[in-house]
């Protein structure tokens, strides 16, 4: 559907102490001020010993003219919110996320996002990409954006960090971004720019049965002749690779396969993961439920 044929249509998310009657009584509202519900999905997380209590729900529906704005939606809600306790946010899908794109020297899924952007696939505007190379500003440039080089060389001591981290903020500042995506971004951010970005900054990270850390994920996985190879799209944290997940896949490979094979079984994977979740998160189909996601898909 075209863009200037959802001029009146929105998702609505919630979060909130479980309860009854929510869903009575959001589908209620929305119905009496006369918009038309789409699809709705929700979930509560009430079973288990790590249960947190908490309800969520994605709406996606239609408003009528006079209702077709979030201002005039989050008034309508006032009441419900403050009723429930409720973390409600309307979003208009006529918005299109803006979203950073940030890489070091392996170029797939970076490659990936860009051809998923331009074929039309992912609905975002990419106002930059960001990288600490110069390597795939060629690529970047040939999509026709722009291509930032902040470098930080190996062993830079906190003041060159800071002065690069700055450099990011600044651009997210002015580009207003809504989403940075670390694809493949082989920088470790500092806990001060984790928090700021907070539920909208997500890396991919090659996962594996055992997991392998350090360089050449793949050759030490071959070494050790797994049979399963994956990654894992989540948030970024200050816990290194330990953020809320939202998306992950395995391959299964074997023997027969080289060192080199299971990098590129492996690269595929990381695409297809990163893409979903940056696709799930643009959609607002993840909710954060403490250290862990409800995906509405």
């Amino acid at each position: 559907m075209a863009a200037s044929d959802r001029s009146h249509e929105f998702v609505l998310t919630l979060a909130c102490r479980d309860a009854k009657g929510i869903v009575h009584t959001v589908s209620g509202l929305l119905y009496q001020a006369g918009c038309n519900i789409i699809d709705s999905q929700q979930f509560g997380d009430v079973q288990g010993e790590d249960a947190t209590g908490l309800f969520f729900m994605r709406v996606h529906f239609e408003a009528p003219e006079q209702l077709a704005d979030g201002a005039t939606l989050d008034r309508l809600f006032a009441h419900v919110r403050q009723q429930f306790g409720m973390r409600a946010t309307f979003h208009a899908l006529t918005h299109r996320p803006r979203v950073l794109l940030m890489v070091s020297q392996h170029g797939h899924c970076l490659n990936d996002l860009l051809f998923r952007w331009s074929s039309g696939q992912l609905a975002v505007d990419i106002p930059a990409v960001v990288s600490n190379h110069t390597t795939h500003q060629a690529l970047v440039e040939s999509h026709g954006l722009p291509f930032h080089h902040l470098p930080l060389a190996p062993g830079a001591g906190p003041e060159a960090k800071r002065a690069q981290e700055a450099a990011i903020e600044a651009l997210i500042d002015a580009e207003r971004i809504d989403l940075v995506v670390l694809a493949r971004y082989m920088q470790i951010l500092s806990p001060a720019l984790c928090e700021r970005l907070a539920g909208r900054a997500i890396n991919i990270h090659h996962s594996f049965l055992p997991s392998f850390k350090g360089a050449k994920p793949y050759a030490q996985a071959h070494a050790r002749g797994v049979k399963l190879i994956g990654a894992t799209a989540h948030y970024v944290t200050p816990d290194l690779d330990e953020g809320p997940i939202i998306e992950q896949d395995v391959e299964r490979v074997d023997h027969s396969l080289s060192a080199d094979d299971l990098t590129a079984v492996g690269r595929d994977v990381e695409c297809v993961v990163l893409a979903r979740a940056v696709r799930w998160h643009v959609e607002r189909r993840v909710l954060i439920n403490g250290h862990k996601t409800v995906v509405f898909r």
